[in-house]
Parts: structure tokens; sequence; C-alpha cells
């Protein structure tokens, strides 16, 4: 099927590769249906992908595996939000945060809270709100980047 995207023009997309959000995803609830697009083809995927919807091609969100920004990332969700997408398993679960990237790259944040959670057997997702009181809505990217790499050179010491 061809969709119209905001940042890649008109891809082709098996369906395959749709993910539903029977509830939508905050903000845009009325739409339903999204997919997940790197900027490279390569073999090696980038960190930040795109949560781009197939049904309004101007609607697509940088995404980033939260493991990527917090090591110990750890969402403590009422199982109950979760019943709708199916049996998940440690192979089937994947787990997605929602980023706000400004010019300003030091600034880029990335939402804790409410993290987009997919089971890619079933190819159905849910946002969230996780029950997690240190988890920030605005947590800084860069500077846990930062942090990151002087842990991994402290440790080769």
């Amino acid at each position: 099927m061809l969709i119209k995207t905001r940042y890649f023009g008109e891809i082709d997309l098996t369906e395959d590769k749709i993910v539903t959000f029977e509830q939508g995803i905050m903000g845009f609830e009325e739409y339903k249906k999204y997919t997940i697009l790197y900027d490279s083809d390569e073999e090696k995927k980038g960190n930040i992908m795109w949560f781009q919807s197939i049904e309004e091609p101007s609607l697509a969100l940088p995404v980033v595996n939260p493991l990527y920004v917090m090591s110990d990332y750890n969402p403590e969700v009422n199982e109950e939000l979760l019943k709708s997408l199916g049996e998940m398993t440690e192979e089937n679960v994947c787990i997605l945060l929602t980023m706000t990237v400004p010019k300003d790259i030091k600034l880029t944040t990335a939402n804790l809270k409410a993290p987009l959670i997919i089971n890619a057997d079933t190819r159905k997702g849910v946002q969230v709100v996780v029950e997690n009181v240190d988890y920030e809505v605005k947590y800084n990217v860069y500077k846990a980047i930062e942090k990151m790499k002087a842990e991994k050179e402290d440790e080769l010491c």
C-alpha cells in the first residue's frame, strides 16, 4: 500500500508494518494506525526513529528506545492497560518514547511518563501513563546520553 509521509514522501508499505493503537495516542486519539520509519535503509538502524501516522501524513513523531536514554528504564504499568495487546513477552514487546527535538539539540527531551508499548506479534499498541513517580515528561536526552558516555569512560579506566 502506498502512504504519504511527512519526511519521506510517498512510500510503499506492507500490512505487516502497520501497528494499530485502538485508543489512538495522547492528543491524536482520532488516528489509530501507525508505522515506524528509519532515516536510513542501512542494516544498522539509527537510535531515533519516526512514529508515522498512516492516516495523517503530517503526523510523524520522533521516537527512541528508552534504554538508549536511560539504561535502567523500567516502567511500572497497570496490567489492565495492556490486556488489549495480547500476550506480552520479552521477545515481542517494543517500548518507545516520544521525543521533542528543538533547534538547540541540547534541549531535546523524551517523555518517560507516557511510553508507547507495542506487541510486535499482534501489531497492537497502546500509550500508557506509567506509575513511576520519578519519571519525567520532559527528560533531557542530551544530558542523559552525556552522563552515560562519561560513566562508560570511567569504567574503562
